[in-house]
């Protein structure tokens, strides 16, 4: 994908609110492209340091991030996000 992509993920992610969540696909979607949700994990990865880079999880809530996916869930409940039992983010009630 091209760096245009990479900047329309990023305008979407800044826009969601502290203490909300959006998947991977969902950002897809909103950007008329509903099968990128990898290529916007792609810019993830590459992302800049302004992005609030911790809200954004896998369609199941699940926390992705490997190294970072502990730091990515503390940013998160300190931003009041909470969790179920078997750790992913309650996307009936966190999801944007």
């Amino acid at each position: 994908m091209e760096q245009g992509f990479f900047e329309r993920v990023y305008a979407v992610v800044r826009r969601v609110p502290k203490g909300r969540v959006i998947s991977y696909g969902e950002i897809a979607k909103i950007l008329g492209c509903p099968r990128a949700a990898r290529q916007v994990g792609w810019a993830m990865r590459q992302s800049p340091d302004d992005i609030p880079w911790q809200r954004v999880v896998k369609a199941d809530g699940a926390v992705a991030g490997g190294e970072h996916a502990q730091l990515r869930r503390a940013l998160l409940e300190a931003e009041g996000v909470g969790f179920l039992p078997d750790g992913r983010v309650d996307m009936g009630k966190y999801s944007v």
